[in-house]
């Protein structure tokens, strides 16, 4: 079997390589070959026995999304993005990225399988910033994807788009909507939603984190380990179960910053604590105020997909797979 990960070079991407490296096998198919994908080449994951092809390229390029869907990969996953407070930064790079490569992306598949029959399962990493205000206290499944951010937008527009090429069958995808991945290992980056993940990460390294918004401020999360089980899930669905509707919004935690931090607390303690430092931000407040704060998931639930129940799970995941389960390592 052939898996393709662009956005490869990124957190998830690069987490995703390691897991099919250690574990290379979907749907009781062997993986021979990995092709890795980004705008800057990534690493080829450490373990693999297979092939892996490591490739720098922009998708939005002419010709760049040809050349990967003529390698013709059984499996797709498209994790690359640009995150949303860059998306809102940049208008033309946002719609570039998120939008014009995606859509190039489908469209090469469609011109590949011309040639020849050719239909791929595509896992495309969308968003819960589809849905915009106001917001019901608990989303469900049919709630209006109505977006109030650039990023929200071009994550909207492409979940439509996948559902008509599935629908004409030029490939078979599944979109997931994903909730804010936390805890986020490395430095931080431009999403808006980067503090959730520093307020956490950096204490329990022993360093000063800075908190742009109030504790009371409620969103929905997943550790990067259960975005990586809802990757391989989506791999592997029976497609006849999704029916029409081919995005689903992926199970979390709906939690404010107050209990992410007590969570902190009961985790590391309150010297970790001590080292957040309040720092309102009224930009990042006003993106925040615009995001959905907690989903009823049963549809995905029901499909097999499932996460964290508590923040000091997600913690303590983070401790053990980036601290070598130490705290201040």
């Amino acid at each position: 079997m052939h898996v393709m990960i662009i956005g490869a070079a990124g957190m998830i991407g690069r987490k995703l390589a390691g897991h099919l490296a250690a574990n290379p096998h979907l749907g009781g198919r062997d993986i021979g070959l990995l092709s890795l994908i980004d705008i800057a080449r990534p690493e080829p994951p450490a373990g693999f026995k297979g092939e892996a092809t490591c490739l720098a390229a922009d998708l939005a390029a002419p010709g760049a999304a040809a050349a990967c869907a003529a390698k013709r990969p059984d499996i797709i996953f498209h994790l690359a993005a640009v995150v949303s407070g860059e998306a809102e930064a940049d208008f033309e790079k946002g719609y570039r990225t998120n939008l014009d490569a995606t859509r190039a992306l489908f469209e090469a598949v469609r011109a590949e399988g011309q040639k020849a029959p050719y239909r791929p399962r595509l896992v495309f990493a969308s968003s819960i910033a589809v849905f915009g205000a106001p917001f019901p206290d608990v989303i469900g499944d049919d709630f209006l994807a109505a977006p109030l951010t650039s990023y929200g937008t071009q994550k909207a527009i492409a979940e439509l788009l996948l559902a008509d090429y599935s629908r004409r069958g030029f490939l078979e995808g599944i979109g997931l909507r994903l909730p804010t991945i936390c805890i986020r290992p490395g430095r931080p980056n431009k999403a808006a939603s980067g503090f959730f993940s520093n307020i956490l990460r950096e204490p329990l390294a022993g360093q000063e984190a800075v908190l742009p918004v109030g504790e009371d401020v409620r969103h929905w999360h997943a550790s990067p380990r259960a975005a990586i089980g809802f990757l391989v899930r989506a791999a592997t669905i029976d497609p006849e179960l999704l029916g029409a509707r081919r995005s689903l919004t992926m199970p979390g935690l709906s939690a404010t910053v107050g209990e992410q931090i007590e969570a902190l607390r009961r985790v590391a303690g309150d010297k970790a604590v001590r080292l957040i430092r309040r720092v309102p931000d009224p930009a990042i407040a006003a993106i925040v105020a615009g995001w959905p704060r907690a989903f009823d998931a049963r549809r995905a639930l029901s499909l097999g997909f499932s996460a964290e129940s508590s923040f000091d799970e997600i913690i303590r995941a983070h401790i053990e797979d980036e601290l070598g389960g130490r705290i201040g390592a």
